[in-house]
């Protein structure tokens, strides 16, 4: 699909009840509304002279009331964030679309190629249409009433799938049945995305399919087999040195993007990154494989992707290749517009604008009435395809660690080189210590926040949570031989060593082993899929109403749930030979959080 201009005039209203989507299929302006001006300036002095706001384009083609012509590498891309929308609470959105609208209607009146991407989350995950209990993210009316804002943007729109998506477990049977449902509101006619905004630029999205079959968190964002393959496949035939330029739209990000990422939430979780524990089959080479894509091929030039519900307000919430094996790709997170999802109280949404010369990213702040504010300016090495990057740091930058998780680097002298024997003697890691080893398997660990976390051991990006902070604090931590590594000498030695991670205390007796799982990772995939917690609650809930029903509603019935499977070194459920000793304990416990 081709967008390059559209119609000009005023954007349709927004009516949320509506259940008519207009045509995304508008047409381009009529060229002779436009006067020839002298050759535009070039992208460098365009983004030093111009004002940011919502007149960029007037004020850089026109004079009076002539207007130049764009060049037909000229575009705008709007980029929306998590939105979570809640039928009963509008009115950030339509704040939000008021201070974008200007932004667009500048770009579309003077033919400039413009569009709108969603980053995905439409819907919140709430019960929101009383008294029903079903949850609003995911379902037929929620994607139809996030299709009806888009589309009163009146451009072109495009949208990829986050975690929450497919989330309309009640209304739906299957992953499956709910993406189509997905697609076929959204005029999709593949879960990913494919759109031509400019000459030789592209944007390209790519929709998380898995929400019940999800093997642990239903909250990974999972990019199936399909789609990688194509993705591959589709970048490699767009190369750089033949002048192709790809922005890439996606729920979370890659693994490798260096973005600020939330350790008590998704890092702990096991869903920051896509395909975190190794997407449609837990293979942990497609989680890589993303940034393993970028690497290779230069013509990636940005990443979009929303997911942490983090402001544009830290250094970190864009990152830029040179030196740090990203390829030629600025990567960027995009902020909420609503004040309920955001974590930091701000309300943010991106805008790209480009040439065939490079690109720059602005904010949105929705807190300051739609202020516009350059974020970075990228320009194109035409030689080396190197994007050549220059931030603009902002005073409303936070550069404290608000919410940030450490990523190891090789010269940050937290780095154990030896990990053998007792890691800490004095049992004093706490919430501040922060160091890093290798074990002999090549696995990476360290401590940040009172936490034992695994890294990648490519990009050193966190993976998960291996000891909890109350499992860790007071205890040594020991790297120890494991009883199979018998004596070698010379050619003998050149196998791996195994080695053993064991917490352990002077004042009492009790070692702990921290025992690697199965594919040979440490951090524990603890948060199983919601779709199954979620109605192992309400059977917890209709037992209780059943107990008062039965027994008088001042009850206060004690409600246990038993359940499957258990996690032991033991091989069976009984003792051998004798049936009245379980080996595992099959005693009812208490589900919720303990108070």
């Amino acid at each position: 699909m081709v967008a390059l201009s559209l119609v000009t005039g005023c954007a349709l209203a927004w009516i949320p009840s509506a259940v008519h989507r207009p045509d995304r299929a508008l047409g381009r302006p009529a060229r002779a509304a436009l006067s020839a001006a002298p050759a535009r300036a070039g992208f460098g002095r365009m983004i030093e002279e111009v004002d940011q706001g919502t007149d960029f384009y007037k004020d850089r083609l026109c004079e009076e009331d002539e207007c130049e012509l764009p060049g037909a590498d000229e575009f705008t891309v709007v980029i929306l964030g998590d939105l979570h929308m809640d039928p009963r609470k509008l009115d950030d959105y339509a704040e939000g679309r008021d201070h974008i609208l200007p932004v667009l209607q500048d770009a579309q009146q003077r033919g400039v190629g413009v569009g709108l991407v969603s980053l995905g989350d439409l819907g919140e995950s709430k019960a929101c249409e009383p008294p029903s209990a079903e949850l609003f993210a995911g379902t037929s009316r929620c994607h139809q009433m996030a299709a009806d804002y888009f589309g009163s943007f009146g451009v072109p729109y495009e949208v990829v799938g986050g975690n929450h998506d497919l989330e309309g477990i009640d209304e739906f049977g299957t992953d499956e049945e709910n993406l189509e449902a997905f697609c076929r509101i959204h005029g999709k006619p593949t879960p990913h995305f494919v759109r031509q905004i400019a000459d030789k630029t592209l944007l390209v999205g790519l929709t998380s399919t898995i929400f019940r079959k999800a093997r642990y968190t239903s909250h990974e964002v999972s990019i199936d087999d399909a789609q990688l393959r194509w993705f591959a496949e589709f970048v490699a035939s767009k190369p750089a040195d033949e002048g192709w330029r790809v922005f890439v739209f996606t729920h979370a990000p890659p693994m490798g993007s260096g973005l600020r990422v939330l350790q008590e939430n998704h890092v702990v979780n096991g869903c920051c990154w896509l395909n975190h524990s190794g997407g449609q089959n837990a293979d942990p080479r497609t989680t890589r494989k993303f940034i393993e894509v970028v690497r290779e091929h230069r013509c990636i030039k940005g990443w979009f992707s929303g997911h942490f519900h983090l402001s544009h307000d830290y250094e970190d919430s864009i990152t830029f290749p040179g030196g740090n094996n990203r390829g030629s790709c600025v990567f960027a997170q995009v902020g909420c517009m609503t004040t309920r999802s955001t974590r930091d109280g701000k309300r943010h949404s991106r805008i790209v604008r480009g040439t065939e010369e490079g690109f720059e990213i602005c904010t949105v702040n929705h807190k300051k009435g739609g202020e516009v504010r350059l974020d970075a300016t990228i320009t194109y090495d035409g030689e080396s395809h190197e994007s050549i990057v220059l931030a603009h740091p902002h005073e409303d930058y936070d550069h404290d660690l608000w919410f940030q998780a450490y990523t190891p680097a090789s010269e940050d002298g937290c780095y154990i080189s030896s990990p053998e024997g007792v890691l800490n003697a004095d049992g004093s890691w706490d919430e501040k210590t922060v160091c890093w080893w290798h074990m002999a398997d090549g696995a990476v660990l360290g401590v940040h926040d009172g936490m034992i976390i695994e890294y990648d051991a490519t990009t050193l990006a966190p993976l998960g949570m291996v000891v909890s902070k109350d499992e860790l604090a007071g205890r040594q931590v020991a790297v120890i031989d494991s009883a199979l590594n018998p004596a070698c000498e010379g050619a003998e030695c050149n196998v791996v060593k195994e080695q053993a991670l064991v917490l352990y205390d002077d004042d009492s007796e009790e070692v702990t082993v921290i025992q690697p799982n199965e594919d040979g990772s440490y951090w524990r995939k603890i948060v199983r899929n919601k779709m199954h917690r979620m109605r192992e609650q309400r059977r917890v809930k209709a037992a209780t109403k059943w107990y008062k029903e039965k027994y008088g509603a001042d009850k206060a019935p004690s409600v246990l749930s038993s359940w499957g499977p258990y996690t032991s070194t033991v091989g069976q459920v009984y003792r051998k030979n004798d049936l009245s000793l379980p080996a595992i304990s099959t005693k009812a416990l208490d589900s919720a959080i303990p108070k």
